[in-house]
């Protein structure tokens, strides 16, 4: 029986995992699926609604499920069509989130005002809008490197209230309840109304009513086209080119010079009066027919955006990360009782979510069409996948369920690093110019974050030897030996492919920059990396160091690591900055103080240890 629980564990997390895959069902009789599935050009990137939905609620509440006043959750599809085509109910939604008390007292709002505390609707934050946009201009004149957390939360609000307004216009004129209506009426209308105008312009004899109607809805429709990023409306028949996409007011400008409602406008219109009228039937044949026309002209497209809605509904990461924080705590446990039966469980339990995140990782590959790590969202991904693979390998070989602690551990935290870089957006944006090149990204950066992970590893191999001695008795002489040749192993790798990454990205900067090497912060990030692995091996060559020491500087691998990884991109300077967020400053120093105190600790006299082998 013993034998056999190990592989029923395998099996159960396996069915639960299934699970997890199923497709996504409607709340009710409106085919909301089908609509999140329609595809949209944001930002360079072809995606579905339902990304949009998704990663906009990230952004503005850092989660993905909306509660309404009345208590009833909604998916994210469902969110965005009240948010564009009820928006007097949206507007009552709690999903603006504000955590900085000072930004709080701008709308005169109390916590206990909030959902959760820390969440706001737009009806609760709209009479302090213009008192919000004068202290966001004042902040927007501080250079970000020096603004404060009040600037920067002000900011942050502002941004999420114009981001929210684009998708207010993105298909139809908000608050217009009959929208389609106007649309029918003025495709009648166009041409006469055009003549009116222009024969005003010229001074002639004019239908002024006429003319006043065509220039009141004309004016509708810029402002619908200003005020929006989201290109719903496709190119002709014909037009492969993603840059001929328009968003809903460009394309119904055009009427007045084609003298016909685009198509996709008016359908988008018709989703819009389906939804506000509660008419289900009228809104699922709109989806079916809307669909079938453009698969005649982006079947490829639209199957990809299929997939990714699939991807956003099974939430492998999310799935991934369970599962890695249940075998953390099972292989503790085979610490203390049946090592051998939870030792197992453990690495199963890790298998699994090693595969599910590399199917994540492979679908993002396909999505994107590039190689896994694109940006730092992608990295922590990969650093985490990287690390828990090598983990793998050190269980099978060790058996010992180190392995499986290190890969729960690992695995778990930078899933949750990945899920607080999501915060700010769609996680797989076009490339940058001078990234966009599959062959660098696929040998630098991969190899390059594959020596991060590695270094980590070896870092947290290092921790559990200095816990596990300072703290259980279970810190013998084979166990800590094995520890060390695991370490010393790892390191080895690490500082091979770190040392090959950085070589490889001064050739990349060398064809892109015209210089191999510029001292950038980051490029000197990825040799104090190098150099430090070269310091572990050659003290420990040297015998000027042996177990615990190697361990303590293991564990130091980890701040010149989160350094290199994190710390250089929030300089404000340099060709890697990607901005100081507060949030990463406050986790990243709270990180090296931690592993400052675990080195400390490392130095403690073997006396005050619990366990430990003599001479170590």
């Amino acid at each position: 029986m013993k034998k056999a629980a190990p592989y029923l564990v395998l099996v159960l997390v396996l069915a639960w995992v299934a699970s997890t895959l199923r497709a996504p069902r409607n709340p009710a009789a409106f085919d909301v699926q089908g609509f999140g599935r329609l595809p949209v050009l944001v930002n360079g990137r072809l995606k579905p609604l339902d990304t949009v939905a998704r990663s906009s609620l990230l952004q503005l509440q850092g989660r993905q499920t909306v509660t309404t006043p009345d208590g009833r959750r909604l998916q994210p599809v469902e969110w965005l069509l009240d948010v564009a085509f009820r928006p007097a109910k949206a507007d009552t939604y709690q999903h603006f989130e504000i955590v900085n008390p000072d930004v709080l007292a701008v709308f005169n709002l109390r916590t206990t005002e909030g959902q959760g505390e820390k969440r706001f609707s737009l009806r609760q934050l709209e009479p302090k809008i213009a008192e919000l946009q004068r202290q966001a201009k004042l902040a927007d004149q501080v250079e970000s490197a020096v603004r404060t957390p009040f600037q920067r939360g002000v900011l942050q609000i502002y941004g999420n209230l114009v981001h929210y307004q684009r998708l207010r216009h993105a298909f139809v004129s908000p608050g217009r309840p009959d929208f389609l209506g106007e649309l029918l009426q003025f495709q009648d209308q166009v041409k006469a109304g055009v003549a009116a105008v222009r024969a005003k312009q010229a001074g002639q004899p004019h239908d002024e009513s006429a003319a006043k109607a065509m220039t009141d809805i004309g004016e509708r429709f810029v402002v619908m086209a200003e005020s929006t990023t989201f290109l719903v409306v496709p190119p002709d028949a014909g037009n492969p080119d993603l840059t001929a996409w328009k968003s809903a007011g460009a394309a119904l400008l055009e009427t007045f010079r084609s003298g016909t409602v685009n198509p996709a406008a008016l359908a988008y219109a018709g989703f819009g009066h389906a939804w506000h009228g509660e008419k289900p039937e009228q809104f699922n044949k709109l989806v079916e027919l809307f669909r079938a026309d453009l698969a005649k002209r982006f079947d490829a497209k639209l199957r990809k955006c299929d997939l990714e809605t699939r991807f956003n509904a099974a939430q492998p990461f999310y799935t991934s990360s369970v599962l890695y924080a249940l075998a953390f705590f099972v292989a503790l446990f085979s610490w203390l009782v049946w090592p051998s039966l939870l030792g197992r469980s453990a690495f199963w339990i890790i298998a699994v979510a090693w595969a599910v995140a590399t199917a994540g990782i492979l679908c993002r590959m396909w999505l994107e069409g590039r190689p896994p790590v694109t940006n730092l969202y992608s990295s922590a991904l990969f650093v985490g996948w990287g690390a828990v693979g090598l983990c793998l390998v050190l269980e099978a070989i060790y058996r010992n369920a180190i392995g499986s602690v290190a890969a729960g551990a690992i695995g778990f935290s930078t899933l949750v690093i990945a899920h607080h870089l999501s915060l700010s957006g769609d996680t797989m944006e076009m490339m940058r110019a001078v990234l966009d090149s599959n062959f660098w990204l696929a040998t630098h950066v991969v190899v390059i974050t594959a020596g991060y992970s590695a270094t980590f590893l070896a870092g947290f191999l290092g921790i559990i030897y200095v816990l596990r001695g300072l703290l259980t008795r279970s810190l013998d002489r084979p166990t800590a030996d094995a520890l060390t040749r695991m370490t010393y192993g790892i390191t080895c790798f690490a500082i091979l492919f770190n040392f090959v990454g950085t070589i490889l990205g001064g050739i990349w900067a060398d064809q892109s920059w015209g210089r191999f090497w510029g001292w950038d912060p980051k490029e000197n990030g990825a040799l104090i990396i190098v150099l430090w692995n070269a310091i572990m091996l050659h003290a420990r060559w040297g015998g000027i160091v042996r177990q615990r020491g190697f361990m303590a500087l293991a564990i130091g691998g980890n701040i010149v690591t989160s350094w290199s990884w994190f710390g250089t991109n929030m300089l404000g300077v340099g060709l890697h900055s990607y901005g100081f967020t507060d949030a990463a400053f406050v986790a990243l120093s709270s990180f090296v103080v931690s592993q400052l105190a675990l080195i400390a600790l490392a130095n403690v006299p073997l006396k005050f240890w619990r366990s430990g082998p003599a001479g170590a």
